[in-house]
């Protein structure tokens, strides 16, 4: 049976309602194609030139049993005509492909939105597996929303009943009817999809052609049905011209760091252990070998940092993901290269912990480790990326202070950036920062740790010079020379010079820079991922009135040079945190200011009004 594509003409039959913004969550088993259909609507989104904001969240299992509540997977996106900060907090509309992920996401949605429910689903036994004591389809449960039941399993089964494929593999394309159907009831572009078909599965036409079918017949669908009165339009948001691309946070990263080898001319080097969410850098590596990117899948963490310390020490451009568990394993390397400085980046893309934890989902809780997970002291610069496409120029930074001053650096991400995307302004190749990087070849006058005047950084030099060979290890090593040394003298003059050269950094940073006025009752701040939550409450505030500002920092070791004299400038200070309150403790330590923390550790973003309740309550409390 043919499905005819959608037909434009068709589809203003029916009124539409223009909205400002939307917030939608696909949900359904892991196996269900959730996290397929939410990155297909986002770039419908993004072509139909709206603004927005994703938030993937995946089950901790990897098997989790089909049906029940371990193993709901979800997508959701705020897409919108005006500036979108979030994923969203409450949702608009809420696909539910099964009573367990009803369950699971029922409560996040607005009286009266949308829910599209998979009508067929909903037998006795998926509601006994997810622990349902009646159809919540039949018992007035969901009096409050527009419930919208649609045979998607039975309609995709219909679509494709003339095929020759498995029912199996049939049951699986009825992710695109559901696409379909949203896709219509917002009027986004479908070809995009389209084509993304064709090419995903280009050796199986059998299954394209199925995909792409069920994606229309879903379309025609909200057309045609009697269910939706009407359309809804998102007209587009007015964003800076130029071209555009959907990415996420792993990606910008793996880009970033491509883009950084290249302004330094010299080879990209990652070496790595698999481990969620760090590993789509490593998967998005391994595809630029034509950019002299070499990628080392380690058998562990410890063998992972410690090959990619020594390509550092060969010249390449080196670095090594992980996250939390990881970076306890790859302390004493990451040491090893504060003794020897060289360059090598660490990216901890954070998740729940402690231990294995909760290995999909968020959190912000290894800034302290960052900061002192290591024996003696041992100062390692820190940069925190604050949105998915921000994470491109934080590798491009932390590739630059690793080379210009000879020193790891660890960037510090986390599973909401990781798995986020966002539209990216792709910039120009002549528009990034260029730092090509010399090596010591002149044997006159050469001692392995002899200083720059300016950044205190020692030669690198490429093994095998002639005549520059030098010790290399991690014992103490004399000042200049680089040879062993006991000397107690001599000890603590290397580790006093190893922190100035870590604080002399400074000088390469940025003042920290006030969103509002520069003085007032509240300042809100931030680091990392929080940044979007943050600025729209801050915005809320600021549109009601109100004395409040907002300071994200990037650099968070060594921290901005008028930190504290800007801290000073306000009666009250909020620090939101996915974490117990890290960033809190150092500014109250440096800086001895009355910081007031917020903590939310759950494994999920701030929502807005999560902190907009908190400065209200700040606010109003006032001495």
């Amino acid at each position: 049976m043919a499905v005819p594509p959608p037909d434009a003409s068709a589809a203003v039959r029916k009124p539409r309602e223009e909205r400002e913004s939307v917030v939608i969550r696909f949900a359904g088993d892991s196996g269900d194609g959730m996290q397929v259909a939410g990155m297909q609507f986002t770039n419908e989104s993004a072509l139909a030139g709206n603004d927005l904001s994703t938030l993937p969240d995946f089950p901790a299992e990897i098997r989790a049993p089909a049906g029940t509540l371990a193993g709901v997977s979800g997508f959701q996106l705020n897409f919108s005509s005006r500036e979108v900060f979030t994923p969203g907090d409450d949702l608009d509309v809420l696909v539910a492909m099964n009573p367990a992920a009803l369950k699971m996401n029922v409560g996040d949605l607005k009286p009266n939105g949308i829910l599209i429910v998979d009508k067929e689903q909903f037998n006795e036994q998926n509601l006994k597996k997810a622990g349902a004591a009646a159809n919540p389809l039949e018992d007035g449960s969901l009096a409050a929303y527009q419930l919208f039941c649609v045979d998607i399993t039975k309609l995709t089964a219909t679509t494709l009943r003339d095929t020759n494929l498995p029912a199996r593999t049939v049951n699986r394309c009825k992710n695109f009817f559901a696409l379909g159907v949203v896709s219509w009831l917002f009027q986004r572009p479908i070809e995009a999809t389209e084509n993304w078909i064709d090419q995903r599965f280009k050796k199986q036409p059998d299954l394209a052609a199925a995909n792409k079918r069920v994606l229309r017949a879903g379309y025609n669908f909200g057309d045609t049905t009697e269910i939706f009165a009407s359309a809804f339009e998102i007209k587009p948001a007015r964003i800076a011209p130029g071209k555009y691309r959907n990415i996420t946070g792993n990606t910008a990263l793996a880009i970033g760091f491509v883009a950084a080898a290249q302004q330094a001319g010299r080879p990209l080097f990652l070496g790595s252990y698999p481990i969620t969410p760090a590993s789509d850098i490593l998967h998005e590596l391994a595809t630029f070998k034509n950019f002299n990117v070499v990628t080392f899948q380690a058998e562990d963490e410890i063998a992972g940092v410690g090959s990619a310390l020594g390509a550092a020490f060969g010249g390449a451009i080196a670095i090594t993901t992980t996250s939390g568990p990881g970076m306890c394993l790859k302390a004493e390397t990451i040491n090893l290269a504060v003794s020897v400085e060289l360059p090598l980046v660490i990216c901890d893309i954070q998740r729940g912990g402690p231990s294995t934890g909760l290995p999909t989902k968020t959190e912000q809780a290894d800034l302290l480790m960052a900061m002192y997970g290591r024996n003696s002291d041992s100062p390692v610069p820190i940069i925190a990326p604050s949105t998915p496409a921000d994470c491109f120029f934080a590798a491009l930074d932390a590739v630059r202070l690793a080379v210009k001053y000879m020193t790891p650096v660890i960037v510090l991400s986390d599973g909401y950036l990781a798995n986020g995307a966002e539209p990216w302004l792709i910039p120009k190749v002549s528009d990034l920062p260029q730092f090509p990087v010399t090596f010591r070849t002149d044997p006159v006058g050469f001692f392995p740790y002899l200083r720059d005047e300016q950044t205190l950084s020692r030669p690198w030099v490429v093994p095998g010079t002639p005549n520059l060979e030098h010790r290399i290890g991690g014992l103490e090593k004399e000042y200049l020379s680089g040879n062993v040394s006991y000397v107690p003298s001599n000890h603590e003059q290397m580790v006093r010079v190893r922190a100035r050269k870590i604080a002399g950094m400074v000088a390469d940073i940025p003042p920290a820079e006030v969103q509002g006025p520069t003085s007032g009752d509240l300042l809100v701040v931030g680091w990392g991922s929080t940044y979007g939550a943050i600025a729209a409450a801050v915005k809320q505030a600021q549109e009601e009135g109100k004395s409040v500002s907002q300071l994200h920092l990037r650099y968070l070791n060594p921290l901005p040079a008028n930190l504290g004299e800007v801290l000073k400038r306000f009666k009250k200070i909020l620090v939101p945190e996915m974490n117990m309150g890290q960033l809190v403790r150092l500014l109250r330590a440096e800086y001895l200011v009355d910081a007031i923390g917020l903590n939310k550790i759950q494994g999920l973003p701030f929502k807005v009004s999560e902190i907009t309740n908190r400065i209200n309550r700040m606010l109003e409390a006032r001495n």
